[in-house]
């Protein structure tokens, strides 16, 4: 029988080059573990049924000795990315029925790097929350607590991944819904400069903001999925190659702490008693740490949900069910639109869009939206300046562990602010990584490490150090 918990995708490849076991037996594995667990948790909204036969021609291919990064891998994949002739709903009703043309980018390239894609996961529709309790078809419960969400808007994958349901995943991350997600499942999740990873074929929701980015049980593996993912593309013009960037600092092993931002009011104790010992782990592997003065940094969270809304509602006005998708018969075609749209988007999508079209009216558009973007360029030049003196800014992931299902869905306040110190890294498009850093009782806890543009090889170097790979 194949041990599953201590798998990673370094110790799985060279278990299949040594034919320990092969591709068949590892997906069945898996297959069996999903039949036997998922019923509980609900990570998956669909098992792909060829999954054995994606592992039977990976055999073919490690027989004949093709070396793939991802050969015999299986992964699943958050469901707003598009995998050609399947079902993708982005989580949502207003898609159901809906088969994808195409594969997107990311998707491709991790099927010639021999990827098995095994299944769907569940999300907080149109990636819009932190728990995936808005999800259509249901929610995703904590493989540490059933009682507990998983964390959104990636849920389902960070889930998978924790329950040895997939060996890695693929989420999206617009203002944390890798990172966050993570830390609640206690796994890593990993959010790439913005542009690094092509987003031709994910669903779109704040398209300055998104990120695909992947979930995995180790830096290392991390690192192994984003250099299979990153690079140019000529189907998402906002892609950055390698030789974009200017020459990079020597690494100074420095890390920053905004004090007054990791110590503000509603921060659970058990993060920041966490936080400090995760700061003293850090000081005995050699680092330097010090505080850094970030003024604007609590804007962040306002910022983000002016700017989000915004561009949610350009981007979903393209659901009309005229061409795809669900579609209502009114009396009209302008009814035609109002029931589909109506019936087709949840209740926290619908508040999401009219908040966006809200700041985007005449006569708010300058006061909210305008105000939104002057502060995103003082929050990026701010963070920009302080990545001059250190090479991380060190921060808990979350303010507090995973919340028990229902806590904070009729306060959409508090549930908002699960993702106050994971916006900061998307508002400024710099890459940040959540680490497992321990547990409250029984359930996880993340560390979050960001640093400057394309600076991804820094904190692939300082998670691997932190977690003694």
């Amino acid at each position: 029988m194949i041990n599953l918990s201590r798998l990673t995708i370094k110790s799985a490849r060279e278990a299949l080059k040594k034919n320990e076991f092969s591709a068949h037996e590892l997906v069945e594995t898996y297959l069996e573990t999903i039949k036997e667990k998922d019923v509980d948790l609900f990570a998956f909204l669909e098992v792909f049924e060829d999954a054995l036969e994606q592992a039977d021609e990976a055999d073919k291919k490690i027989a004949n000795r093709e070396d793939l990064p991802l050969l015999g891998i299986p992964m699943a994949i958050k469901d707003n990315m598009l995998i050609k002739d399947r079902r993708v709903t982005a989580g949502s009703k207003i898609l159901e029925n809906f088969f994808s043309p195409i594969d997107g980018t990311a998707i491709k390239k991790l099927k010639d790097a021999g990827a098995i894609i095994i299944g769907r996961t569940n999300m907080d529709e149109f990636a819009m929350g932190s728990s995936t309790e808005n999800s259509a078809y249901g929610v995703t419960k904590n493989p540490y607590d059933p009682s507990r969400v998983a964390g959104g808007s990636s849920g389902g994958s960070a889930a998978a991944v924790a329950a040895n349901f997939a060996l890695a995943a693929l989420g999206s991350d617009t203002g944390g819904s890798i990172r966050q997600p993570a830390a609640f499942c206690g796994v890593v999740g990993f959010k790439p400069t913005y542009g690094r990873v092509s987003r031709s074929g994910l669903i779109a929701l704040g398209s300055s903001l998104d990120q695909i980015g992947p979930f995995t049980k180790t830096v290392g593996d991390t690192e192994t999925i984003y250099n299979v993912l990153k690079g140019k593309d000529i189907l998402d013009s906002t892609t950055i190659a390698d030789e974009t960037f200017p020459p990079k600092k020597k690494f100074s092993k420095t890390i920053g702490i905004p004090r007054e931002f990791v110590n503000a009011r509603g921060i659970d104790e058990s993060v920041k008693k966490n936080f400090e010992e995760a700061v003293n782990k850090f000081k005995s592997l050699g680092y330097e740490v010090r505080d850094v003065e970030l003024k604007y940094i609590k804007y962040s969270l306002a910022v983000y949900y002016i700017i989000m809304p915004a561009e949610a509602s350009s981007n979903l006005a393209r659901f009309d069910g005229v061409k795809y998708g669900l579609h209502k018969d009114g009396k009209t075609s302008i009814e035609d639109y109002f029931q589909t749209r109506g019936e087709g988007f949840g209740r926290e999508t619908r508040r999401r869009i009219i908040l966006g079209t809200y700041v985007l009216s005449s006569g708010y558009y300058d006061e909210y939206y305008g105000s939104a973007l002057s502060l995103k360029k003082l929050i990026t030049k701010e963070l920009r300046d302080v990545f001059e003196e250190v090479d991380f800014i060190l921060t808990p992931t979350t303010p507090t562990p995973a919340f028990k299902v229902g806590e904070k869905t009729k306060d959409p306040l508090s549930m908002y602010l699960a993702d106050i110190f994971t916006v900061p890294a998307n508002i400024a498009g710099v890459p940040s990584i959540s680490i497992p850093s321990g547990l409250d009782g029984n359930l996880p806890l993340g560390i979050e490490l960001t640093a400057d543009l394309g600076r991804e090889d820094n904190l692939f170097i300082a998670g691997k150090e932190f977690l003694g790979e």
